[in-house]
């Protein structure tokens, strides 16, 4: 089952980075933020009166809180750092991540297999890889790096606070319902901030007809980054953190395979080295 849900919140966030990094060609990126989590949030919410899922408040929510809040500052870095830096280097390195839930796992007493130790560490250098990293001719400013980092540590604290939102379903739902409204508010600051420093919120032709247009995308690439939360969330319950967090993470291997296929776009050398190594890494944790 962990390695089930595991691989499943890799597809979903890989779809909805794809999605996002597709809509901020169109939308200024703080717009598509605050924008899909606003759609995700009124969804969750509608689940939750109807699953009844108030009755499980508690002073666990304050996990999803802390997510919500953790979230949209960690992708505005990552968003910052894309600008300044070149992608080959900064995708991969967001990616690094990982290692705040597998810490918070080895901490909590976790002892992996050797099998699954190994998988670990080639599935990490697969998803670092499939990145496809510029090792030559990229130079990369220290603050663009700084940023990457920053966003690295962000979304692995996200599935580590996460994970201990909820212990049941109804759980789940509410700690992803107080999650997405936390993001909004976080989101909607930066943005509001943001504009009075004279950015725009809205796209430059057509304004807010653009936005209504891309409303359904936009709701797509929401509800598929709530729904890899639970999906992680799931996984991370049911088995060791350590295998949940690196299967989870094999979500940059999905973007750059939906790039390929959707956009047409060429798979690096290393990139398909790197898709390759986290397959292997991903049998050997599933099967270790």
């Amino acid at each position: 089952m962990t390695a089930l849900f595991a691989l499943a919140t890799s597809l979903l966030w890989g779809l909805a980075d794809f999605g996002g990094g597709l809509l901020t060609r169109r939308v200024p990126a703080l717009t598509v933020v605050v924008v899909s989590q606003a759609v995700a949030a009124v969804v969750l919410g509608v689940v939750v009166v109807a699953t009844g899922g108030w009755s499980e408040a508690g002073p666990q929510l304050w996990f999803a809180v802390a997510a919500g809040a953790v979230g949209p500052v960690a992708m505005l870095s990552f968003y910052q750092a894309l600008a300044l830096g070149p992608m080959g280097v900064v995708s991969p390195l967001g990616s690094l991540g990982v290692v705040v839930p597998v810490g918070v796992g080895l901490l909590a007493g976790e002892r992996p297999g050797l099998p699954q130790l190994a998988g670990v560490g080639i599935a990490v250098v697969g998803v670092v890889l499939a990145g496809g990293p510029q090792l030559r001719g990229a130079p990369v400013q220290r603050r663009a790096v700084l940023l990457t980092l920053a966003a690295a540590l962000g979304f692995g604290s996200v599935m580590a606070l996460i994970s201990e939102a909820s212990t049941t379903v109804t759980g789940l739902f509410l700690a992803l319902f107080v999650q997405r409204l936390t993001n909004v508010a976080v989101g909607g600051a930066a943005l509001y901030a943001s504009v009075r420093r004279g950015a725009r919120a809205l796209p430059e032709e057509r304004g807010a007809a653009t936005v209504l247009a891309a409303l359904p995308a936009l709701a797509l690439v929401g509800l598929a980054d709530v729904a890899a939360n639970g999906t992680y969330s799931v996984a991370a319950q049911h088995g060791p953190v350590t295998v949940a967090a690196v299967l989870a993470s094999l979500y940059p291997v999905i973007t750059a395979l939906a790039a390929r296929g959707v956009l047409k776009e060429r798979l690096l050398g290393v990139q398909a080295a790197g898709a390759g190594l986290a397959l292997v890494g991903t049998v050997l944790l599933a099967t270790g």
